[in-house]
């Protein structure tokens, strides 16, 4: 195998693979990268079992051929590279030679028998939306996906396609997010649950360009994303996912509008009393135009009011800070609207049009 390439293509595409490769495995296939060359591009490939990748570069090819090499290796040699021109030439024996300039690396390669390669499958159904917003609502949810793996569909989001409009939404238990988008035409109904995992690697490489389109496909038990020159396909979470609808309610009484800024300063500076071990939470007191935050651990306590618009009952409420912090920071709105039922059950933020709604579970005061 013969071939050379820009070093910063090159880069870009080792930076997308890296994506599926396993820090630590007793399998060293799953450490490397599949280089394949043929016709005018470089093909990478990672698996981890879970998530796959393919992303091709544009190169010159001399001679076609394929190669194993440990990925983090590959990375490390053609990220100080000195010279934008890459050369590579791999040997019979798998030997792997890498020029720039008068820079020489050299490294044993594998062979490709034993490197698992990305799934063939036939998928059922597929959507075209924009990278940005898909970018933008894997941000505005991947935050309340449970950490804890003792219930593995917690650890996933909830893709759901009813007609035109595509929903995505994640929990833990003490919260719950959700985004929604209209699609451009109407859709079979699918429900499937993505690993987290896969989300965070997989927004870390779309584009912010809002022309930029990803396809999203689906089968039984896969989903693949195609964009630009990648290839992303990983295995779905099994199992019936919480029952999303059954929590949301319309009914409410209390709404406090408030703008988003001044509301997310208070609360950062409540959160400052706040230590990790600590369960103190914000005590909320509404009433007609002045909503009071409270806040008091072992040593300091705070207290500060902002500026509502209030409809409905006036109320006490606790609630964790953290967990309204992580909500704001995703919100773009200028204003927002809270929705409380009384003290002991959940706080709804959401905008007009539902397109996001987000549930916190109050804590007792």
């Amino acid at each position: 195998m013969k071939f050379s390439c820009n070093r910063d293509n090159f880069t870009e595409g080792i930076n997308i693979a890296m994506k599926a490769i396993l820090g630590k495995t007793t399998m060293p296939t799953l450490e490397c990268f599949l280089i394949e060359a043929k016709d005018d591009h470089i093909k990478l490939t990672s698996n981890d079992m879970q998530l796959g990748i393919e992303t091709t570069i544009p190169a010159e090819v001399t001679e076609p051929g394929m190669v194993l090499m440990n990925a983090k290796t590959l990375s490390d040699y053609v990220r100080h590279l000195p010279q934008e021109k890459v050369e590579v030439e791999v040997d019979d024996n798998n030997t792997i030679l890498i020029f720039s300039g008068s820079t020489r690396f050299e490294h044993m390669g594998l062979g490709d028998d034993d490197f698992p390669r990305l799934p063939e499958i036939s998928f059922d159904q597929e959507i075209t939306i924009s990278q940005f917003t898909l970018k933008e609502m894997i941000r505005q949810t991947i935050f309340s996906i449970s950490s804890k793996e003792n219930n593995k569909l917690l650890t996933g989001e909830l893709f759901e396609i009813n007609k035109d409009e595509l929903r995505i939404a994640s929990l833990d238990l003490i919260r719950v997010s959700i985004r929604k988008i209209k699609l451009d035409k109407e859709y079979d109904h699918i429900k499937v649950v993505i690993p987290g995992k896969t989300l965070n690697e997989l927004s870390k490489i779309l584009s912010t360009d809002k022309d930029d389109m990803i396809k999203i496909s689906f089968s039984k038990n896969h989903v693949k994303f195609e964009f630009k020159d990648t290839l992303i396909i990983s295995r779905l979470i099994e199992g019936n996912f919480f029952n999303i609808d059954q929590m949301l309610k319309n009914n409410y009484e209390t709404k406090v509008k408030v703008n988003k800024s001044l509301f997310f300063g208070c609360i950062e500076r409540a959160s400052l009393l706040i230590h990790e071990t600590d369960k103190n939470p914000v005590v909320f007191n509404i009433k007609d135009g002045e909503m009071k935050m409270e806040i008091k651990s072992t040593h300091s306590s705070m207290n500060e009011d902002v500026t509502v618009e209030k409809e409905g009952n006036d109320l006490r409420i606790g609630i964790n800070p953290k967990y309204i912090i992580d909500v704001l920071r995703v919100i773009d709105d200028e204003d927002i609207n809270l929705y409380f039922f009384n003290a002991n059950s959940p706080c709804f933020i959401k905008n007009k049009e539902e397109s996001y709604i987000y549930l916190i579970l109050p804590i007792n005061i």
